[in-house]
C-alpha cells in the first residue's frame, strides 16, 4: 500500500510532496520540495493493521491541509491523459504568457494545475513570472510533450503477445532535465 501526494500553490511558494509506503509492520513517510533532497522517516509498529490505521490518518490529514494525489510513474494509458491535459493547460496558458499577464488569476490557477501534473523542480522562491519568460518555453514544452505522446503511441503499434501481457510505462519524469530550458 502506497500513495504519493503533491501541494503546489505559486503564489503561496509552496511546491511539496509527501509519500508513504506500508511494509509489512513498517510506514515509511517521505516528503519535502519538489527537485530537492527529501527527508524520510519510518514508522514501526506492533502489526501491519497499525501501520495500515496510521498510514490512512497520515493521508487524511494531507488531503485536509490541500494535498492531491499524483504517481510518479502512471501506466500509458493514465499517462496519455495526462500528458494531453498538460497539453491543453499549456494551451491555456499560452497567452497569459504573450500578453505577460503573469497576475491574472485564472494563469495562476492554470499554471497551478499544470505544476500538478509535471514534476516541476522551481527552487526555494516560486516566480510565477519566470516560469514561462516567452512563448518559446511554452513551444519548447509542448514539443517534449507530443513527443511523448508519439512515443506511447509507437508503443502501442509495436505491440507482440509477449509486450502486449506486460503493462507500459511512461512517465512524466522521463521528460529529462531539459523540458524546462532556464530553471
Amino acid at each position: 500500500m502506497k500513495i504519493y501526494l503533491i501541494f503546489v500553490d505559486a503564489v503561496q511558494n509552496s511546491n511539496k510532496f509527501w509519500s508513504a509506503k506500508v511494509e509489512q509492520s513498517n510506514l515509511t513517510v517521505e516528503w519535502g520540495r519538489v527537485g530537492y533532497k527529501s527527508q524520510q522517516k519510518v514508522h514501526s509498529f506492533g502489526n501491519a493493521q497499525q501501520a495500515v490505521s496510521k498510514f490512512h490518518n497520515l493521508v487524511a490529514e494531507k488531503k485536509m491541509k490541500g494535498y492531491r494525489e499524483s504517481q510518479p510513474q502512471i501506466d500509458s494509458t493514465s499517462d496519455s491523459l495526462k500528458i494531453k491535459r498538460a497539453i491543453q493547460l499549456l494551451e491555456i496558458l499560452r497567452p497569459y504568457v504573450t500578453q505577460r499577464q503573469f497576475t491574472n488569476r485564472n494563469y495562476l490557477e492554470t499554471l497551478n494545475q499544470y505544476l500538478k501534473i509535471v514534476p516541476t523542480p522551481l527552487g526555494m522562491k516560486i516566480d510565477p513570472s519566470r516560469i514561462y519568460r516567452d512563448v518559446a518555453d511554452i513551444e519548447h514544452q509542448l514539443s517534449l510533450l507530443n513527443s511523448l505522446l508519439e512515443t506511447d503511441s509507437m508503443l502501442g503499434d509495436n505491440t507482440t503477445e509477449e509486450s502486449a501481457n506486460n503493462s507500459k510505462v511512461i512517465s512524466l519524469k522521463s521528460i529529462g532535465k531539459n523540458f524546462w530550458r532556464h530553471l
